[in-house]
């Protein structure tokens, strides 16, 4: 069986991504706390130190 791809919210996108820039726990402990693949941690990282407004506007 196929799983369903996950869909976050901009707010959510923008607060895990300030929490991971904060560096008070790893990747990987954000990762298990909020069931996300470290990976998609760190491009949200990414893509929030390069456009802000762009992760917390968007809605996918």
């Amino acid at each position: 069986m196929k799983a369903k791809r996950q869909k976050h919210s901009g707010a959510f996108k923008a607060k895990v991504a300030i929490e991971a820039l904060q560096e008070r726990e790893t990747l990987s402990e954000h990762s298990k706390r909020y069931g996300i693949h470290p990976n998609q941690i760190a491009r949200w990282k990414r893509e929030f130190l390069d456009r802000p407004k762009k992760i917390s506007n968007s809605c996918a």
